[in-house]
């Protein structure tokens, strides 16, 4: 499930990411209340000194009453951002601003929340809810809540804002928000855990931007931050990122013992999407290495999670991959009809790179038969169709010389060199949709 998704479209970069959980915000939350204390103490050196007994019974009654205050905010909020949600964008907006009833730290975690609740499916939704928790956060008392938790928390309203940008490809914007996410981080607490979220997503934005050696530098400092908090359900996920860049620049072999680490770390209760992810990836990435039996083990351990997504590219990629490992189990006519079927899905869905690859790997199965009029007749199809479709030039480039070279075979003993160019194509299109600037001369480099 590259790129946020099933493999290899959509959305997962993310990288969409599980928020805090709330008995730590709120252990994080009355720590700061209750510095207040710690605070009034400090002040008081130099004058008689405090009974001890007393500074420590009155930590603990004020504990105790910030306990209470976010576990009575926490249950409001829940009720509140509900009641928000039945109103259009615009009146939500209003009711925010303008009601104190939502000036509350329970309503601004909670809308944050529910903004990473939607970082795989919406990034308007993403962007309005995390532009709402800013509203509230401008509305805060900090003379009671702290000024920097709410920078913390601001930091990572504009880091899904960011995300949310990068998603819709406006990388100017994005870069712009990460920024900004990044300023507010500097005036917040220096929890180190904000510090490894922001790294995380903004190396899906370095990974768009195909700065890819950058972007695994900032996944590899996130993951020694999660596993040194023990975090290791975010550790988890940040090796997941870093096999996606190898994916990217073609070399996914590498990526696989990085997945069987992410199965360890990962927390199957927490994110049941991601674990089919890496399964999904896992097994995709094993095929293609020539591992079909390993594949399919993998394959069948995750088919109980297909069906709890059940929305068409995850579907289409389960069917994909299916006929990936049955080609490498050598069950040729099984492989055919489940690429013929993925890839009449993909031309539903109006996907022209994975039409392509899909194309290609069926082909790859006509040269190993030395099914040249076959070859022909797929490699006639095909290119008229992206012809007329938005696909980067390079790719429709290598799509033509593929068409040309099949065309210009004829002896049945040469259809290895068909075969060399299907898998020279294939691997030059996996490239060039994470790497525009590659360039096509006369054959894939």
């Amino acid at each position: 499930m590259r790129k946020e998704t099933t493999r290899r479209g959509g959305s997962y970069t993310g990288h969409e990411r599980r928020i805090e959980s709330g008995s730590r915000r709120g252990h994080r939350l009355i720590a700061l209340l209750s510095g207040r204390l710690a605070e009034g103490r400090a002040n008081h050196s130099g004058k008689a000194a405090l009974d001890y007994d007393v500074v420590l019974t009155r930590c603990a009654q004020r504990i105790e009453a910030s306990q209470r205050l976010y576990d009575r905010e926490r249950a409001e909020a829940d009720d509140l951002v509900t009641e928000l949600r039945t109103h259009p964008p615009e009146r939500q907006i209003l009711i925010v601003e303008n009601h104190s009833r939502f000036h509350t730290w329970g309503v601004f975690s909670h809308l944050l929340d529910r903004t990473s609740d939607q970082m795989l499916q919406s990034p308007s939704t993403v962007e309005h809810l995390s532009g709402l928790a800013l509203r509230v956060a401008d509305r805060l008392d900090t003379d009671f809540y702290r000024a920097e938790l709410i920078e913390d928390l601001r930091a990572r309203a504009w880091s899904y804002i960011g995300n949310a940008y990068r998603q819709r490809s406006d990388l100017a914007k994005a870069e712009e928000a990460f920024r900004t996410a990044a300023m507010h981080l500097r005036e917040g607490t220096g929890d180190p855990v904000e510090l490894a979220m922001l790294l995380d997503l903004q190396a899906s934005l370095l990974r768009a931007q195909r700065r890819f050696g950058r972007a695994m530098t900032l996944l590899k400092r996130a993951h020694k931050i999660f596993l040194f908090v023990g975090d290791r359900h975010r550790a988890g996920r940040a090796i997941v990122s870093m096999e996606i860049i190898l994916y990217c620049i073609g070399d996914p072999e590498r990526g696989i013992p990085l997945l069987y680490r992410a199965l360890e770390l990962i927390d199957p209760e927490q994110e049941p999407r991601l674990v089919l992810c890496v399964w999904h990836n896992l097994a995709d990435d094993l095929a293609e290495a020539g591992r079909a039996m390993e594949a399919r083990r993998l394959f069948i351990k995750a088919r109980s999670l297909y069906p709890r997504f059940p929305e068409a590219v995850t579907h289409n990629r389960r069917t994909w991959l299916a006929g990936k490992i049955s080609r490498g189990l050598g069950q040729v006519k099984e492989a055919e009809a489940l690429f013929v079927d993925a890839r009449q899905a993909f031309e539903a869905d109006q996907a022209p790179y994975d039409v392509a690859l899909v194309s290609l790997d069926l082909a790859g199965l006509y040269a190993e038969q030395g099914r040249i009029d076959e070859l022909k007749r797929l490699a006639a199809e095909i290119v008229p169709v992206f012809s007329s479709r938005q696909i980067h030039r390079e790719a429709l480039a290598a799509l033509v010389y593929w068409k040309r070279a099949v065309e210009a075979e004829t002896a049945r003993e040469r259809i290895a060199d068909i075969a060399n160019v299907v898998a020279e194509v294939a691997g030059f299109l996996k490239r060039v949709r994470y790497d525009p600037d590659l360039r096509f001369t006369d054959g894939p480099g």
